[in-house]
């Protein structure tokens, strides 16, 4: 295996800290400023970036903009309307807005065609992202010769071994792993085994993060990587709807119409992938609950609803199937609304009055 300098590694550690900054500046500013002051007699240049994309007395430029001309894999365990595929796309499209070059791979696509996936695809090759297969000749180049490679999910894991076999040592100081799970399956060798080589990993919240570091030690016996806690932030879009009263006002209104929910109803939504773990139930369980205490104690409150926003009957889990049974055992049909997966929440988000966020961190 062919050893890396220290200066290398330190360089591709920097790109990986200019990444986690985008995404959360707040979190991490006082970790920046340490690492720029500890490595400035090797690139005082790079320094003065850091300090001025920090402190915010440089320009309005992008803290990412020196990543123009790099090139970037993104290996993702899948390509859907969740969570973990969507994030990693929104860092596809801001890399590419600084002129990096990046290069997306799906892990686990299925066999026959899918509506989604086409659709997703060609957003990413309109904006600029190369898409290729996660097997092949192609993935094992682009990986060797890219100065930063993302791994989304724990799950991702197990591409290292499968396509880049020997080679996989020449690629792990270059790579951040992005780590969304926390449900104790995911703890397994065949997943994370090369977590402590790789060059930082980053997760989502603090509980979080503990919570890897004591599991993977105490089950796994392996020791996390330099571990960095990002907030997720919101979206530009979602910024320009909420601070524009007209939209707001007639998104709300057009989204509870075509819900048959009036203005003056109380509507409570859960926006997640309609999946086990995600608290579906307990939304459901704890609205019907709601409902029956309110008649019990003769309540005079508005009449309420609720809306859970990331169904997919096409895949016809057991698990939505569980939730829609529910809602007519309990004959709350008129009240609780199933909608779609969706790119674009900000509607929903304007026409509720209660948003209910799970937490994986309880």
């Amino acid at each position: 295996m062919a050893k890396h300098s220290s200066g290398w590694v330190a360089l591709h550690k920097r790109w990986l800290l200019a990444l986690l900054l985008l995404l959360s500046v707040s979190t991490l500013i006082a970790f920046f400023i340490r690492s720029a002051f500890d490595s400035c007699d090797r690139h005082p240049e790079i320094v003065d970036k850091w300090v001025n994309s920090v402190s915010g007395s440089g320009s309005r430029a992008s803290p990412l903009s020196f990543m123009k001309s790099k090139l970037v894999l993104l290996v993702s365990h899948e390509l859907s309307l969740s969570g973990g595929p969507l994030l990693l796309m929104e860092l596809a499209f801001l890399l590419r807005s600084v002129g990096a070059e990046v290069c997306w791979i799906t892990i686990q696509k299925p066999p026959e065609s899918d509506e989604v996936i086409y659709s997703l695809d060609h957003k990413m090759l309109d904006r600029g992202v190369q898409v290729f297969s996660a097997k092949g000749q192609q993935a094992l180049d682009t990986a060797l010769k890219a100065d930063l490679v993302v791994l989304n999910t724990a799950v991702a894991g197990k591409w290292l071994d499968a396509v880049l076999k020997e080679n996989v040592p020449r690629v792990l100081p270059k790579v951040l792993w992005w780590i969304h799970e926390m449900r104790g399956h995911y703890f397994k060798m065949d997943y994370v085994k090369h977590l402590p080589l790789v060059a930082g990993a980053m997760i989502d919240s603090h509980v979080t993060a503990e919570y890897w570091k004591s599991r993977t030690h105490e089950r796994l016996r392996i020791k996390m990587p330099d571990t960095h806690v990002v907030h997720l932030g919101n979206s530009k879009e979602l910024m320009e709807v909420a601070e524009d009263s007209v939209a707001k006002r007639v998104l709300r209104e057009h989204v509870r119409e075509s819900l048959g929910v009036r203005n003056e109803d109380l509507l409570f939504a859960i926006i997640n992938s309609v999946s086990r773990g995600k608290g579906q139930d307990l939304f459901l369980r704890s609205f019907y609950e709601s409902l029956q205490l309110i008649q019990e104690k003769k309540l005079k409150v508005p009449a309420m609803h609720a809306i859970i926003v990331g169904s997919d009957m096409t895949a016809q889990t057991k698990f939505e199937s569980e939730l829609r049974n529910f809602v007519m055992l309990k004959k709350i049909q008129d009240r609780v609304h199933f909608v779609n997966k969706t790119l674009t929440v900000a509607p929903y988000l304007a026409a509720i009055d209660v948003l209910v966020q799970n937490s994986q961190d309880i």
